[in-house]
């Protein structure tokens, strides 16, 4: 089984744990076929306040936004164990044999064939899910700092509820932890099943490649 991980910005907050995911990540490069897609942090906000003081126009700033998450690429793959950063997805093959841990760069391959919108609404978790889509691969996990999606922003309130499992078409009008056009694309992309996952755990996510269950959300089109 083969696995698509976007690996968010928010945990560059968690400077240990960070660490300690990117390790456990690099051990099970050995045994199961992943590729890492980063997203953009502290890289991003930049972005986004530099867009708030110059109104650039939605291109521009999706280009940069796809730049800060090349930046946030070369630190994982600083910290990563038998990491490999990519640009293009052609070699990807090649380094599952090697048994090593592609992290890929994505403005090279977006710069030339990105079929996404240029908005604010689609950020590394959508881009995630369209890398997934080009390589065939079903099985998308975005790994962020909370335990899943809930009913409501857990960070703020003590009655939201971490959902187990969703369809795209419930999260279309919701304002949860995933990018605002996500339950779009995998509405049109039904055989990709995500699951969002909290990387602070990263035994969590070593469980999903494994088969096993664990505290997450899955995300999938209902047949």
């Amino acid at each position: 089984m083969k696995f698509v991980l976007k690996i968010g910005g928010s945990l560059l907050n968690h400077k240990e744990e960070l660490k300690r995911l990117c390790s456990v990540l690099g051990e099970l490069a050995a045994r199961y076929k992943m590729l890492i897609v980063p997203g953009g942090g502290r890289f991003a906000d930049l972005v986004r306040n530099v867009d708030k003081i110059y109104g650039l126009s939605p291109l521009a700033s999706h280009r940069m936004a796809i730049l800060a998450m090349d930046q946030y690429g070369i630190l994982l793959a600083d910290i990563t164990p038998s990491s490999v950063i990519i640009h293009m997805l052609d070699n990807v093959d090649s380094v599952w044999r090697r048994r090593e841990l592609p992290i890929l760069l994505p403005s090279r391959l977006l710069f030339t064939s990105d079929e996404l919108p240029s908005s604010w609404d689609v950020t590394s978790d959508t881009i995630s899910a369209y890398i997934a889509k080009l390589l065939g691969i079903e099985n998308l996990i975005l790994v962020k700092d909370v335990d899943g999606v809930f009913t409501r922003d857990p960070k703020k309130y003590s009655d939201a509820v971490l959902l187990e499992k969703v369809s795209p078409d419930e999260l279309v009008n919701m304002r949860t932890c995933v990018d605002a056009f996500l339950p779009k694309f995998l509405l049109l992309e039904k055989e990709l099943t995500c699951y969002v996952v909290n990387g602070l755990h990263p035994e969590r996510i070593q469980q999903i490649v494994e088969g096993e269950r664990t505290t997450a959300t899955i995300i999938k089109a209902k047949p």
